[in-house]
């Protein structure tokens, strides 16, 4: 994989305290960019960090208090994170999630659905004008293959407890909607490249919401962190993905998804939905 220099730039990776956001965030300051840990807890980014620059000691990497599942905070980490330089937003990573887990976020949401789109929805739209005054920003944003196993969006259950024992349905419906978001912002928005993709069923801490006999097993048929970061890798950085915005990726190589993650329509209603839920104007 040919990949950009990223010499100069400002990288923003939710989620990179542990896992593939880890990796990329490693591999990202490597290559030169300030790198920006969008995070939850603070004491595991601090330890993500430190071995970041274990690994690299010129890496440039810092912490931001990030908790997708609380909107009032998304927009004040938005405040804070544009407050710390004027200077624009090469690459945005939404990373971070959640699977297995049963509730609703502090706005009431479904948890998976809270965390995985509609607090990625309100982040990325907050820092939309600083990505576009990029040269060549770029969105990514980490779906799934689950998407796949998903009959479309029943909105009101967005809107309540998770009803599943497992949390797996509900999951599948939150990686529908990244698909889905990353679609429709490539739509609205032709100057920023934007990419959906499936990192592999990877062996990440996101499945700690899994019963740890259950997640034990399941975690000896999954990916390595290095592995699974890739195709993250691939579409924050590579020459060869430039300019195909609004696509599906899966072993870094654009794929068809499902057919509702192609809906126009669906991905409309999604965005007019997040927009109404959020309380802001999303409007280009």
């Amino acid at each position: 994989m040919t990949e950009l220099s990223c010499e100069g730039q400002w990288v923003v990776v939710t989620g990179a305290n542990t896992g593939i956001g880890e990796v990329a965030a490693r591999e990202i300051a490597r290559k030169g960019a300030l790198v920006t840990l969008a995070c939850r807890s603070e004491a595991r980014a601090a330890a993500a960090i430190d071995r970041i620059v274990q690994d690299n000691p010129a890496a440039n990497v810092e912490f931001l208090h990030l908790d997708l599942s609380d909107l009032s905070q998304v927009r004040s980490a938005t405040v804070e994170l544009l407050a710390r330089r004027d200077a624009p937003i090469d690459v945005l990573v939404n990373n971070a999630g959640v699977a297995g887990r049963r509730g609703v976020t502090k706005d009431g949401f479904e948890i998976q659905f809270g965390v995985n789109h509609l607090g990625h929805f309100v982040w990325t739209m907050a820092l939309i004008d600083r990505l576009r005054c990029a040269r060549s920003p770029r969105v990514v944003n980490v779906a799934s293959r689950a998407h796949t196993r998903t009959a479309g969006i029943i909105w009101e259950h967005l809107q309540r407890p998770t009803r599943s024992v497992s949390g797996w349905p509900e999951y599948c419906v939150s990686k529908l909607c990244n698909v889905l978001f990353s679609r429709e912002l490539a739509r609205r928005y032709d100057d920023i490249d934007v990419y959906s993709l499936h990192p592999g069923v990877v062996a990440t801490d996101i499945w700690r919401g899994v019963p740890a006999p259950v997640r034990w097993v399941l975690k000896r048929f999954m990916l390595s962190n290095e592995q699974g970061a890739e195709t993250t890798l691939h579409c924050a950085t590579s020459p060869e993905a430039q300019g195909q915005s609004g696509l599906y990726w899966d072993k870094a190589a654009p794929k068809q998804p499902h057919p509702y993650g192609s809906d126009d329509k669906l991905a409309a209603t999604l965005w007019a939905q997040s927009e109404q839920w959020s309380g802001i104007d999303a409007t280009s």
